[in-house]
């Protein structure tokens, strides 16, 4: 994947997530959840997109890092969602699928100094 589709789909990852923190109950337990999860799941985008601008191979590297630990957050909070029984399985299903893949298919670098890229 180039950095342009990581881009855009890591936007529509935020817009899931601000679809989903929209859907939830109106009470004191979603609201807090859902603010860290709008915090988290709408970082990943603007983090990867800092982390294109990296001025190095180190930059680029620890801007990945940040990036692949906000995209777990999320996954905690989606997690939270659903054990404390505020959201099932499926109705979250589309942000927690897309990102869990994202993390195990698009977040590989070529750790090659001389040519620090994204995997496409």
């Amino acid at each position: 994947m180039d950095e342009q589709a990581f881009k855009q789909r890591t936007k529509k990852l935020a817009l899931q997530v601000i679809e989903l923190v929209e859907a939830l109950p109106k009470n004191r337990t979603a609201d807090v959840i859902g603010r860290q999860l709008l915090r988290w799941g709408t970082s990943v985008g603007a983090n990867y997109r800092s982390a294109c601008r990296g001025k190095s191979t180190a930059d680029l590297l620890a801007k990945l890092a940040i990036v692949e630990e906000e995209a777990d957050e999320m996954i905690y909070w989606l997690e939270i969602l659903i054990e404390a029984n505020i959201k099932t399985a499926s109705e979250i299903e589309g942000p927690a699928k897309g990102n869990q893949r994202d993390r195990r298919d698009d977040r590989g670098v070529d750790q090659d100094a001389t040519k620090a890229q994204i995997k496409p």
